[in-house]
């Protein structure tokens, strides 16, 4: 990012291990966890509100979808990653240009995908 802060990613996951393991991801990665959230409401609360450059989103929140969340992320201008405990092609035709990760994924296909995605974002708001 260019204001030299460390880039902030929302996680919105429902299982604490696996939430856990994404927050030590991000971490690991150099970049500031927002939240995490563990229920629809606070997930489309921070979604609404907080600051921050890119969002994890668990596809199933405790029987509820998240799209509501990534269209608000979307109007906002805010990049998402999708994760996913069945097949991607759960994903909506709508949101299959963003990154879904499948339940379980490494480190790496998680570091990349993040890294990617903050590179993307970075290269785009220095141009503006």
């Amino acid at each position: 990012m260019h204001d030299q802060r460390k880039p902030r990613v929302l996680i919105v996951e429902d299982e604490t291990m696996v939430s856990m393991l994404v927050e030590d991801m991000t971490s690991d990665l150099g970049a500031e966890v927002v939240g995490p959230a563990a229920k629809f409401e606070q997930a489309m609360a921070l979604a609404l509100k907080a600051d921050f450059d890119l969002a994890v989103l668990d596809v199933n929140l405790d029987g509820l979808v998240v799209y509501p969340v990534a269209d608000v992320l979307r109007d906002r201008g805010i990049p998402f990653i999708f994760l996913t405990g069945y097949d991607s092609s759960v994903v909506p035709t709508g949101y299959q240009q963003n990154c879904v990760l499948t339940k379980p994924f490494s480190h790496d296909a998680f570091s990349d995908a993040v890294n990617g995605i903050l590179a993307k974002a970075s290269v785009v708001s220095a141009a503006s």
